[in-house]
């Protein structure tokens, strides 16, 4: 598990400079979050949910971790190094990652409300849901486009996330290591859940290429998506719609519960991104209103 080998590096640094052996209980709550998170091996918008929920736990957990003496002491002393300019713009990139999350969410929240409301007026009949249909489907196109630039995003601020730290005290280790190492997974949350927004049938298996690597005692994988996921099962149904131009009632009916499911996924998963856009404001506010006194 990852809590355990980041412990038992954690121990062998301390040991050499004959150090406290033991991480703070934070340290180690922070690390059983971490290894939590990266032992999910689907991306359904049920497991999804469970990562925001976890990722929130993590995020919560820093923010304690931050307000601690012997942490803000770390910072104020190792306030000219690297480590802590890079930490700082780590968290600024995680909340920009964040922001273009939620917006990919919140362009096809409005997309499907605008296309419930016409199925349930149904007055213009089968030319005006048509209608609505296709546009629909040219604003998933837009949506698509806008995640996979953000997730090209996501690639370069990924690979900022590695850092090298070395010649310094136990506790400045093991907070740094822990530091980083939830940005990393953090990152790779962000592209799990723009690539299961894009309704692709098959995600990418590098957005967990660095929780592999993190969790290396842990093997973490992708399985199909297209069976679990819900913006792309209505990307599939309206396709179909648009194409046959079908008014049946029973598959207007399977449109609208598929459009309803959606709309319930949705819903939850925006409220656990701006909690969790909320925890990371919260943890930049009290690094800068360290580092500024």
């Amino acid at each position: 598990m990852a809590a355990s080998s980041l412990i038992h590096k954690f121990h062998n640094h301390a040991r050499s400079n004959s150090l406290p052996s033991k991480p703070h209980p934070l340290i180690l709550q922070c690390n059983e979050h971490l290894a939590r998170l990266g032992a999910y091996e689907t991306i359904s918008s049920s497991l999804l949910g469970q990562n925001l929920t976890s990722l929130l736990d993590l995020h919560e957990c820093i923010e304690k971790l931050v307000q601690l003496p012997l942490t803000q002491e770390a910072l104020v002393q190792e306030r000219q190094e690297k480590w802590v300019d890079d930490l700082l713009d780590g968290s600024l990139r995680l909340l920009d990652a964040c922001t273009e999350t939620k917006d990919a969410l919140l362009h096809t929240k409005e997309c499907t409300r605008e296309l419930q409301s016409t199925i349930r007026r149904r007055r213009g009949g089968e030319v005006e849901l048509t209608v609505e249909v296709k546009k629909f489907l040219t604003s998933r196109k837009v949506v698509r486009k806008a995640i996979f630039k953000a997730l090209e995003n996501l690639k370069g601020n990924a690979n900022k996330s590695n850092l090298t730290l070395t010649n310094k005290d136990y506790q400045t280790m093991a907070l740094v290591t822990l530091l980083k190492d939830a940005e990393v997974i953090t990152f790779s949350i962000f592209e799990s859940l723009l690539n299961f927004f894009s309704g692709s049938a098959q995600a990418k298996r590098s957005s967990w290429a660095l929780v592999s690597k993190l969790m290396q005692s842990k093997r973490v994988g992708y399985a199909q998506v297209a069976d679990d996921n819900e913006f792309a099962k209505v990307d599939a149904a309206l396709q179909l719609f648009a194409l046959h131009m079908s008014t049946k009632s029973n598959d207007i009916i399977d449109l609208q519960k598929k459009l309803e499911t959606l709309g319930t996924c949705i819903q939850d998963l925006e409220e656990g991104l701006e909690s969790l856009f909320r925890r990371l404001i919260k943890i930049r506010v009290a690094l800068l209103n360290i580092l500024n006194h």
